[in-house]
């Protein structure tokens, strides 16, 4: 189990639908990770971004979503440091 661990997922390239399938098999295996780092890009649109704010925004095992390190990055944060 880790514990003190964020994940990171690319997920350029896929469709909004590919990538919620990717999110889900990265949640159930997350184990004790703070945080998953979903890269999604931003120069091809916005519909993973979208999804992932609409599918997760209320998600029981996310406790917020956050931007990250730029625009073509969000964060699901599973727990507090």
């Amino acid at each position: 189990m880790q514990t003190d661990a964020f994940l990171m997922l690319d997920v350029h390239g896929k469709s909004a639908y590919q990538a919620k399938v990717a999110v889900d098999a990265t949640l159930r295996r997350a184990g004790g990770a703070y945080e998953v780092r979903v890269i999604h890009g931003y120069n091809a649109g916005s519909a993973i971004r979208d999804m992932l704010r609409r599918e997760y925004g209320s998600h029981p095992r996310v406790l917020s979503l956050e931007p990250g390190d730029n625009m073509g990055q969000t964060r699901l944060l599973l727990r507090r440091l």
